[in-house]
C-alpha cells in the first residue's frame, strides 16, 4: 500500500508539461456529482482555453439512449487538492449536442440573472452555511451513533470538543484545508446541533461564483468521504424525531444594503421575499418540508415571518446589521440539498429585478 501511495502523490512536474484536468458536473438528479479526467498538454488557469467534453447521458438520467451525448462546457477551475501540481477541478455545465442548455443545467440561467446590468450593479454577495451529515457506510446511519440505538439528546454536540461529542474531524478538517487549496473562499467549519452533522460556510464569493464555490466544495467533500469510507447526505432531515435539520442558509446583500441606508433596502427586499414564499420554497431543496416544521431553529414551511437575532424565522437579521443601519441577511429557508445556483440567482431576481 505504500507503493500505491507513492504513486498517487506523484509529482507530475518533475517529468512532464502535462496535467490532469478534472471535469465535473451535475448528474439527473440534480444532486449527483459526476466527473471524469483527461490530460491536457500543459497548464490552463481560462477555463475558456480548456476543451468542451462530452459524456453519456443517457447513463446519468439526462438524455435518451438513442441520442445521448451531453456536451460540458467547462465555467471555473479550482486548484486540485488531491493530484496538486498543475492539476486542477474544472465545474462545467451541461448542453445539447446543438448548444441548448439541458433541463438540469441550472447554471445557465442563474448566469443570464447575474449578468443582467440590474444585479450586477448591485454587487451580491452570498455567504452560505452548508450543513451535512456524515453516514456509517454500511448501516447507513451517522456517524459516532450507536448501531440501531440513538446518543444523548441535543445540547453537548454544536461546536462541541471530545470524543463523546465530535465523530468525523479528521475528515472536516481534511475538507477545510482542501477547499482553501482548490482555491474556494471557505469561511468556516462547525460541528452542528445533531452529533454526526458538520457545517461549512462558502463566501463572500459574488454572483455566480457563489453556486460554482459550493458546488465544487461539496465534490472535495465527496472525494474525501469517499476515501475514508462514510457517506456523506445531504438530506434535510436524517433522522426522524427530536433532531435537527440540515440545511444551506444563505446569507446575502447587495452594494445598497451595505452603504449607509441599507437597512431600509433590506426591509423592502425582504417584504419581496415574503410576497414569492411559495415559489422560493418550491425552490428551495426536495423533503424541506420535513426539516421546516416551525421546530428545532426553523419557521413553519407556510409560514413567511422575518425577525431581528430571530433564528425561528424564515429570514434572520442580525443584531449588527440592525444597529449599524446597514449590512446584510440571512435566508433560513433553503434545505442542506437546495441547488445554489437556483437559490442565489433567485433571491437577486426578486430583490433586484422583480417588481411586485
Amino acid at each position: 500500500m505504500s507503493l500505491l501511495s507513492d504513486l498517487i502523490n506523484l509529482n507530475l512536474s518533475d517529468t512532464t508539461e502535462k496535467v490532469i484536468a478534472e471535469y465535473i458536473w451535475i448528474g439527473g438528479s440534480g444532486m449527483d456529482l459526476r466527473s471524469k479526467a483527461r490530460t491536457l498538454p500543459g497548464p490552463v488557469s481560462d477555463p475558456s482555453k480548456l476543451p468542451k467534453w462530452n459524456y453519456d447521458g443517457s447513463s446519468t438520467g439526462q438524455a435518451p439512449g438513442e441520442d445521448s451525448e451531453v456536451i460540458v462546457y467547462p465555467q471555473a477551475i479550482f486548484r486540485d487538492p488531491f493530484r496538486r501540481g498543475n492539476n486542477i477541478l474544472v465545474m462545467c455545465d451541461t448542453y445539447t449536442p446543438s448548444g441548448e442548455p439541458i433541463p438540469t443545467n441550472k447554471r445557465h440561467d442563474a448566469a443570464k440573472i447575474f449578468s443582467h446590468p440590474d444585479v450586477a450593479a448591485e454587487e451580491p454577495w452570498y455567504g452560505i452555511e452548508q450543513e451535512y451529515t456524515l453516514l456509517q457506510k454500511d448501516v447507513q446511519w451517522p456517524l459516532g451513533w450507536p448501531v440501531g440505538g440513538f446518543p444523548g439528546p441535543q445540547g453537548p454536540y454544536y461546536c462541541g470538543v471530545g470524543a463523546e461529542k465530535a465523530f468525523g474531524r479528521e475528515i472536516v478538517d481534511a475538507h477545510y484545508k482542501a477547499c482553501l487549496y482548490a482555491g474556494i473562499n471557505i469561511s468556516g467549519i462547525n460541528g452542528e446541533v445533531m452529533p454526526g452533522q458538520w457545517e461549512f460556510q462558502v463566501g463572500p464569493a459574488v454572483g455566480i461564483s457563489a453556486g460554482d464555490e459550493v458546488w465544487v466544495a461539496r465534490f472535495i467533500l465527496e472525494r474525501i468521504t469517499e476515501i475514508a469510507g462514510v457517506v456523506l447526505s445531504f438530506d434535510p432531515k436524517p433522522i426522524k424525531g427530536d433532531w435537527n435539520g440540515a440545511g444551506a442558509h444563505t446569507n446575502y446583500s447587495t452594494k445598497s444594503m451595505r452603504e449607509d441606508g441599507g437597512y431600509e433596502v433590506i426591509k423592502t427586499a425582504i417584504d419581496k421575499l415574503g410576497k414569492r414564499h411559495k415559489q422560493h420554497i418550491a425552490a428551495y431543496g426536495e423533503g424541506n418540508e420535513r426539516r421546516l416544521t416551525g421546530r428545532h431553529e426553523t419557521a413553519d414551511i407556510n409560514t413567511f415571518k422575518w425577525g431581528v437575532a430571530n433564528r425561528g424565522a424564515s429570514v434572520r437579521v442580525g443584531r449588527d446589521t440592525e444597529k449599524a443601519g446597514k449590512g446584510y441577511f440571512e435566508d433560513r429557508r433553503p434545505a442542506s440539498n437546495m441547488d445554489p445556483y437556483v437559490v442565489t440567482s433567485m433571491i437577486a431576481d426578486t430583490t433586484i429585478l422583480w417588481k411586485p
